[in-house]
């Protein structure tokens, strides 16, 4: 703001540059934006300057010292991998969701035949092993992390 010429005062308060007739400074600035409370001009650093200078962002940008290159492929492609990599990273925590839901669902399967069935029966005992495998399976993906 100082560039500019502006000094806010104790309140953090100067006169809006974005409209006319301000007896008493209107436009508040903050840490990382400003908001006028007459007119609504807002925004952060950036837009203070596109609005002051009528510059696009990139110049604005420029010219509190951003440096600013043009895309290369190098630049593009880890961009496109980045992507990427995100993702598969979403379709794998998607795959692990449905697989912890059928996890859930096969013990819960499992107990209820177990508890509909004869005791040590071979309708009991098959579900009984199914069970302590699907526990097993998910004491192990819990361990790991993979399932929360």
């Amino acid at each position: 703001m100082e560039q500019y010429g502006f000094k806010p005062n104790r309140a953090g308060f100067i006169s809006c540059p974005f409209h006319t007739g301000d007896r008493s400074p209107s436009m508040k600035i903050y840490e990382k934006d400003f908001h006028c409370h007459a007119c609504g001009a807002n925004g952060d650093i950036f837009t203070f300057v596109q609005m002051i200078d009528h510059v696009d962002f990139k110049t604005a940008f420029q010219s509190l010292g951003g440096t600013y290159e043009k895309p290369t492929f190098g630049s593009k492609l880890a961009i496109y991998r980045a992507q990427q990599q995100k993702k598969m990273r979403e379709i794998e925590a998607e795959r692990l969701k449905r697989r912890r839901e059928l996890n859930n669902v096969l013990i819960d399967i499992y107990r209820h035949y177990m508890n509909r069935s004869e005791p040590f029966s071979k309708v009991w005992c098959d579900c009984y092993n199914a069970l302590q495998y699907q526990l097993y399976l998910h004491e192990i993906l819990n361990r790991e992390g993979v399932i929360t």
